[in-house]
């Protein structure tokens, strides 16, 4: 079976002004590229998480083919949205699912079909990048419950991967690029005027 994918975009943007899912990049909202470089890796179905705005969000974008999840706990932080997301997925019994941060706008499919080429090697896989992990990550269905248990305030999957640092397997992506995500309203300018490129499809 085909693993899920999840996009995490339920946040107020409060540094950068604005939610992220509708930040402009190129003539597409982040939101609506994060749901096609899932597509494009071959993720089905692709879940995506709203909060903050969330009906600007679906008036603006296109969302083809997404299954749409409004989480009114945005507010709590990012567990709550995973929580929230991982909900639906597991209702599709997806064996896996891919979680990708709306502001991650150089993430590429080739970062993801990294991942997806060592499913079930561990519960969890996850890109690295100087040997740090990071986001994207790729979870197991077996370990969501534990997942969610973990998944309070700010913390997503990070909490329980530091609690099973062995079930965990990091994934060089350094060659790929990526490591860049929009907090503020420099990362945009930066990201805008080019200075960083998209990953490899």
């Amino acid at each position: 079976m085909n693993a899920a994918g999840l996009v995490l975009a339920a946040g107020a943007g409060r540094r950068l002004g604005q939610p992220k899912a509708l930040v402009d990049i190129g003539g597409e909202l982040l939101v609506d590229r994060a749901v096609r470089v899932l597509a494009e890796a071959g993720c089905d179905p692709v879940v995506v998480v709203l909060g903050a705005q969330a009906h600007d969000v679906v008036a603006a974008a296109s969302l083809d083919h997404a299954v749409v999840v409004v989480n009114d706990g945005w507010s709590d932080g990012m567990g709550s949205s995973l929580r929230c997301g991982l909900a639906v997925v597991a209702d599709n019994d997806a064996p896996d699912v891919v979680v990708l941060l709306v502001d991650q706008p150089h993430v590429g499919p080739a970062h993801l079909r990294r991942l997806l080429d060592r499913r079930g090697e561990r519960p969890a896989v996850v890109a690295s990048y100087g040997g740090e992990p990071r986001n994207p990550a790729l979870l197991a269905a077996s370990i969501w419950p534990e997942v969610c248990e973990l998944a309070v305030g700010d913390f997503g999957a990070r909490a329980w991967m530091r609690a099973h640092p062995d079930q965990v397997l990091a994934v060089a992506c350094d060659d790929l690029g990526g490591d860049v995500d929009i907090d503020t309203a420099e990362d945009l300018a930066a990201v805008e005027e080019g200075q960083m490129k998209e990953g490899p499809r």
